[in-house]
């Protein structure tokens, strides 16, 4: 193996190692304190009827005197009264969500998706912070700071349960009165059927309490995690806005906090991981004029996980008199037709927007649900999914396939080229020019192909990571959840943060093995056709098994296909067709030669050559004494 082989080897070795090194880093599988898995103790468990004791039970809060003062300097006079009362749940049953809403603060203190599960079975519920999410926070004239989730409000409504179905629609009206004549109201609005709700804030007669200013409507701390990698689901996690139609994004994966604020007319705001979001939108108007402030931090908890939390607020200014701002809230999957309908699309995670995103968006992902739609099972479809790519690109891969079995016919007459210039890689060089030119080859014919389907691949890599119908969803055997990685059996050691072997990252590897088989001629290269399917099965071996399990299809479909036109097919070339074929020299080989023109006339010599130029002549290296070339040649 001459240098430049060896040195594209571990180039390419480097580059692997450190794309396994940085997964280990981002994709290190954990448990977490928002992901707890079931405990079976006697000592945890507690009946339903006393979980629903605890729900119900209405919580009486009363400041003790001794905090009196404490209060009184938090809240002021106006706000004081309204730090006492109790505490009711109400509850929201539709058909897609269960909510409770809690008279302290007005806010939504629970939102359990019907249709999901969290990874160890619990209910999916999304909201993480206690005091509960949407409230207000804002300051007075005389400069008290007052979080509307310390406050009772009055709500209109008397029951505390209701359930809606199909087009039915329920408003809850809480209203927050500090003195007589002033007061905050909220309604919010659900539907039978819907992951949204429609909230209004209404002040009136405020002027002296709140400056022009105005408050700022919250959603903080983000979302509940519902994987068991939280690292991945925090490469997922982040917030954003869309802002006079362009998408800006807050992501705390650094060790710093981060913070971000915006102005400008607002399209929507969102906090989203890996399969769930937030997404709150100007109602009924598609957008305001506005500010939106968006922060961030990452945390580490047990096991090597990390969490990050987001806070969004949108500052609504006030003008006195009566004033209201309404917003539609969905809370809801990341499913892409659904959140199209809400002008949300832009918080799935297509890839770059330029060439990726719109592959994957109007093209990838429209496909493989209308396969689906006719199939019924996600592992059938991605199958079916792969032969339809390999015969959408069949046009680059017979090029490409075409391009190899040239090069295979030219493998003898290459060899003898190397060794009648084994000591002189210049003239070797230009040997194998003319040989290309001679036969009509185009030695990068086999490169451009694989570089015009990596947009294509990239697009599908990131449709079907990001797709929620793959999450838990099973196919046969061992594997369980297309979602994540399928693992075959663990490893006795850590090596670069992979723990367990893929069954169909091995089989993928396996395939590529055979590839590579069938395709390289060149000797030096042969260590490739080990090395690469090796590194590339750990490498997968951290992937979802659903992208595995289209690769390893694709790749069974292209090594059908190389074994026909090498065995069955009859416009296989051979050296005499090549030779009398029409000769036009690609824009790859008039750059090589062109760059050989020049070196040549420079007098310079190509990487590897044992020549130097010295004092305008060639020179010969020094040997060391005694060597076979010193004994042969003077």
């Amino acid at each position: 193996m001459d240098k430049r082989s060896l040195l594209s080897l571990a180039l390419i070795g480097g580059i692997l190692i450190a794309w396994m090194i940085y997964l280990s880093i981002t994709q290190k599988p954990a448990t977490t304190e928002a992901n707890p898995q079931p405990d079976t103790s006697k000592s945890k468990v507690i009946s339903e009827d006393k979980k629903k004791t605890e729900e119900t039970e209405p919580t009486v809060t009363k400041p003790e005197d001794s905090d009196s003062a404490k209060i009184i300097n938090k809240f002021g006079p106006v706000f004081l009264p309204l730090t006492t009362g109790t505490e009711d749940i109400i509850t929201i049953e539709n058909d897609l969500v269960v909510a409770k809403i809690s008279t302290k603060g007005a806010t939504i203190t629970e939102w359990t998706l019907k249709k999901f599960k969290m990874w160890n079975g619990y209910p999916t519920q999304l909201i993480w912070n206690r005091g509960g999410e949407l409230y207000l926070n804002f300051s007075t004239r005389d400069n008290y700071r007052i979080d509307t989730r310390d406050l009772f409000f009055k709500f209109e409504n008397t029951k505390k349960n209701y359930t809606l179905t199909g087009k039915d629609s329920l408003t809850l009206t809480a209203k927050l009165e500090p003195q007589p004549g002033r007061y905050i109201l909220r309604k919010y609005t659900f539907y039978g059927n819907t992951y949204h709700i429609n909230t209004d804030i209404t002040l009136v007669n405020m002027d002296d309490i709140l400056p022009v200013k105005g408050y700022k409507f919250v959603w903080s701390d983000g979302l509940r995690y519902q994987e068991k990698n939280s690292v991945d689901e925090s490469s997922d996690a982040e917030a954003m806005t869309s802002l006079n139609g362009s998408t800006e994004s807050c992501d705390a994966s650094g060790d710093d906090a981060v913070s971000k604020s915006s102005t400008g007319r607002i399209d929507f705001a969102a906090i989203k991981t890996k399969y769930f979001t937030v997404g709150i939108i100007p109602y009924p108007d598609k957008s305001f004029d506005g500010t939106i402030d968006m922060s961030g931090k990452r945390q580490l908890v047990a096991d090597g996980g990390t969490i990050e939390r987001y806070n969004l607020s949108i500052i609504n200014p006030y003008r006195g008199g009566t004033s209201t701002r309404s917003f539609k809230v969905y809370i809801g999957p990341i499913e892409y037709s659904l959140l199209s309908e809400y002008g949300l699309g832009e918080v799935v995670n297509f890839g770059w927007k330029l060439i990726i995103r719109p592959i994957g968006e109007f093209f990838m992902m429209p496909f493989f649900k209308l396969i689906y739609h006719f199939i019924g099972n996600f592992g059938i479809s991605i199958i079916i999914f792969s032969l339809i790519m390999k015969i959408l690109l069949y046009p680059l891969s017979i090029t490409q396939m075409k391009s190899a079995q040239k090069m295979q016919l030219l493998a003898p007459e290459m060899t003898k080229i190397r060794e009648k210039y084994k000591d002189d890689n210049q003239a070797q060089q230009k040997e194998m020019m003319k040989l290309y030119s001679q036969y009509g080859i185009n030695p990068a014919g086999g490169c451009l192909p694989l570089l015009l389907q990596m947009p294509i691949l990239y697009a599908l890599w990131s449709v079907l990571r990001a797709s929620i119908d793959l999450r838990q969803a099973g196919f046969f055997l061992w594997i369980t959840d297309l979602s994540l990685p399928d693992t075959l059996f663990a490893l006795p050691f850590s090596f670069l943060g992979i723990n367990s072997i893929s069954g169909l990252a091995l089989l993928m590897g396996a395939t590529m093995f055979l590839q590579q088989k069938m395709t390289v001629m060149d000797p030096r290269q042969k260590s490739l056709v080990y090395v690469m399917p090796i590194m590339f099965t750990l490498m997968f071996s951290n992937f979802p098994s659903g992208l595995n399990l289209y690769y390893f299809m694709f790749n069974l479909f292209s090594i059908a296909q190389q074994y026909y036109m090498n065995n069955y097919s009859k416009s296989k070339p051979t050296l005499d067709d090549l030779r009398k074929s029409p000769k036009k020299e690609s824009w790859f080989q008039k750059k090589m030669r062109e760059a050989q023109d020049i070196a040549s006339s420079q007098g310079r010599t190509l990487p590897g050559q044992p020549y130097q130029q010295k004092g305008g002549q060639q020179q010969k290296k020094a040997t060391p004494k005694g060597s076979t070339r010193q004994k042969g040649k003077k």
